[in-house]
């Protein structure tokens, strides 16, 4: 049944290839209307995409063949979906309000999140009360990497204020510079060290962590400097050992998966730096979105639907890029954060099963904010030799700055769509042709407001985890960036004085040269 819905989902798209988009527009007077959805306060426009009625039924007959609605209640009941490594993945559990029943394998897990939480909130009351016990605390400095840097660095570029009472600097590459510039101008006195590493073992976290400590005991004594420090992690004992206060480790459990973890204690100095009613909110705005995803049925469902948006292009009309273009400084990070959930997530080239997959998987996914992109790649999607397809977010109400350059704004992003698809020709003047029947998604948010955030970000989320499932792959590990951490340790050891190891000649050459 799979592979007949794969083979019809396949025709109908080679069928609307041949067609351009902006001429379904006018076989079909109610398309705006099918392929709009809105849902827990976001807009979504696919009516730009290049299916038409009946290429959207066969996607949908698609989805419904590899058991979306089965496989999304499965994530939701705990069972455990992520094979390779025999766990769950709620990460939904995690921004359920309080009373919530999740359970990971058939464990109940929400009392444990609510008890997470309520430790949590204590925390941020006590770091953010003014000249409370541990002083007055100015900033803080959140060391992770991956998963547990990107999630928390694009909601704090999203939503912090301009003028922030407690500032909040991210460390995550190993490269010196990266610390240096984050503790430059820092009083130590003022400043709180968050830690992020699930097994507090890894090694660019623990690199700079260490440095970071030296730092505060430097100015402020070993003990002096305890108070100073806070950790995510589920090794306590190492926790300790480093120097951090039992009741300042915040755990949280091995079905959250870093790039899903921003909702766990792992967005603690977000909750800190922005205050609790914001993080709650953020919660919030994902938590509808999970209701939403739950309950839709597939033909409106927003995960859903975006999702058989990208395979229609990925797969169906073998579209292996993807531009995400918010418009929206404050999102400029968001590409950032989905080239880890989406690439990460689905770069997979075997099946659940560990088969060879028979169709490509996860779109290379890049942009930046809008209008700077329009200077830059741009000219690629309008004139260039592939077909890329773009998801536009936008944000219609500005919360800072001169009103009258929001309209400027998003006459800009509602333009690039329009001229992406519609184009200009031009047989007169080459140079200045445009073929246009670009395909791009349109994202509409009210207002770039915690809750609105948390359901974009879920929205993402969701939108990967039905992709994996088409695609037959697991969503939830990354054995991929495992060979070459492993054999950085190698190098690492050679480098820093240790016998010659087997290397192909380049490799040994570059060691050579660089202990020369």
């Amino acid at each position: 049944m799979r592979s007949d819905a794969w083979n019809a989902f396949i025709e109908a798209a080679e069928a609307d290839g041949w067609r351009r988009i902006v001429d379904l527009f006018g076989e079909d007077q109610g398309r705006l209307g099918a392929f709009c959805v809105e849902a827990a306060g976001l807009r979504l426009d696919l009516s730009k995409q290049p299916w038409s009625r009946e290429g959207l039924a066969a996607a949908l007959d698609l989805a419904r063949a590899c058991d979306v609605e089965a496989a999304r209640d499965r994530l939701f009941g705990g069972e455990i979906v992520n094979i390779s490594e025999g766990r769950p993945a709620l990460h939904m559990a995690l921004r359920a309000p309080d009373g919530a029943d999740f359970k990971a394998a058939g464990a109940p897990v929400s009392a444990g999140v609510e008890a997470v939480r309520d430790a949590m909130r204590a925390y941020v009351e006590t770091v953010r009360a003014p000249k409370g016990e541990m002083g007055d605390i100015r900033a803080i400095v959140h060391i992770g990497i991956g998963g547990s840097d990107l999630g928390p660095r694009m909601v704090w570029e999203a939503l912090k204020p301009l003028q922030p009472r407690i500032d909040l600097r991210f460390v995550a590459n190993v490269d010196p510079a990266d610390l240096a510039a984050a503790l430059a101008g820092l009083d130590p006195a003022t400043t709180l060290v968050f830690v992020v590493s699930k097994t507090f073992t890894t090694q660019e976290t623990m690199a700079n962590a260490t440095a970071a400590r030296a730092w505060l005991r430097t100015a402020l004594g070993e003990e002096e400097a305890r108070t100073h420090l806070a950790a995510a992690s589920t090794n306590l004992p190492a926790c300790q050992e480093f120097g951090v206060a039992p009741d300042r480790v915040f755990g949280f459990e091995d079905w959250v998966g870093g790039r899903y973890s921003v909702w766990s204690a792992v967005g603690l100095s977000c909750a800190i730096a922005l205050g609790w009613e914001a993080f709650s909110e953020l919660l919030a705005g994902a938590a509808e979105l999970d209701a939403h995803f739950q309950s839709a049925p597939l033909a409106r469902n927003l995960p859903v639907l975006l999702a058989l948006a990208h395979i229609f292009n990925r797969n169906g009309l073998d579209r292996p890029t993807r531009v995400v273009a918010p418009y929206a400084r404050r999102l400029r990070l968001l590409p950032s954060y989905l080239q880890q959930l989406e690439m990460e997530s689905n770069g997979k080239r075997v099946t659940q099963a560990g088969q060879p997959v028979a169709w490509a998987t996860a779109a290379a996914v890049f942009g930046n904010a809008g209008t700077n992109d329009q200077h830059a790649y741009f000219q690629m999607l309008h004139q260039g030799t592939s077909v890329i397809p773009v998801d536009f977010i936008a944000i219609a109400q500005a919360e800072e700055g001169p009103v009258e350059q929001q309209s400027i704004l998003l006459a800009n992003a509602i333009a690039q769509a329009e001229a992406l698809m519609v184009g200009q020709a031009n047989p007169a003047e080459p140079h200045r042709d445009f073929s246009g029947d670009i395909p791009s998604s349109f994202i509409l948010l009210d207002r770039l407001t915690p809750r609105a955030l948390g359901a974009l970000t879920a929205l993402y989320e969701h939108k990967t985890f039905v992709e994996g499932v088409i695609w037959d792959i697991n969503s939830f590990d990354q054995w991929g960036v495992e060979l070459g951490k492993t054999l950085a340790g190698r190098v690492l050891a050679e480098l820093e004085g240790g016998p010659a190891g087997k290397h192909d000649p380049s490799t040994s050459a570059l060691i050579a040269k660089l202990k020369a």
